[in-house]
């Protein structure tokens, strides 16, 4: 034995396979697959967002109105009623008239979500409570005088 030169197959180097090598094409073809179908259910189960449908005024406060329920902070800071709802929307803005006064409401986009704000030229106070109407969250806010 002179060298790897395969003269007569009396030698220790192995002989080159000449076919194709199908398990990494398999392999790869499965992780498609497997990926693809993966996203095809993940979008199928997650749930919608959360949006803000409506905004009603009432005799002494709002009716906010949303498709599902949304996560929701509120807060009474120096007289104005402020709620923070993890929903999207658009930007809104109105007026409603509490024991013959403005009060002036303001929907903003913010980075966590939906500010409303309730403002009045005196101290108010709100309270609000949520159910399920038809398959749309409904969230109503009491306003009072302080």
């Amino acid at each position: 034995m002179h060298g790897s030169a395969g003269k007569d197959g009396q030698h220790s180097t192995p002989e080159v396979d000449s076919r194709p090598k199908l398990f990494p094409r398999v392999m790869a073809s499965l992780a498609i697959v497997g990926l693809m179908v993966g996203l095809m259910v993940g979008r199928l189960t997650s749930p919608e967002p959360t949006e803000l449908q409506q905004v009603e005024v009432t005799g002494d406060g709002l009716v906010v109105w949303f498709n599902n329920e949304p996560g929701t902070h509120g807060e009474l800071i120096d007289g104005s009623v402020a709620l923070l709802f993890e929903a999207e929307g658009k930007a809104q803005k109105g007026q409603l008239r509490l024991n013959g006064k403005d009060v002036n409401w303001r929907v903003r986009v913010s980075d966590k979500g939906l500010l409303l704000t309730l403002v009045a030229a005196r101290p108010l106070k709100g309270d609000w409570a949520g159910s399920e109407v038809d398959d749309r969250w409904r969230l109503e806010i009491h306003l009072q005088e302080q």
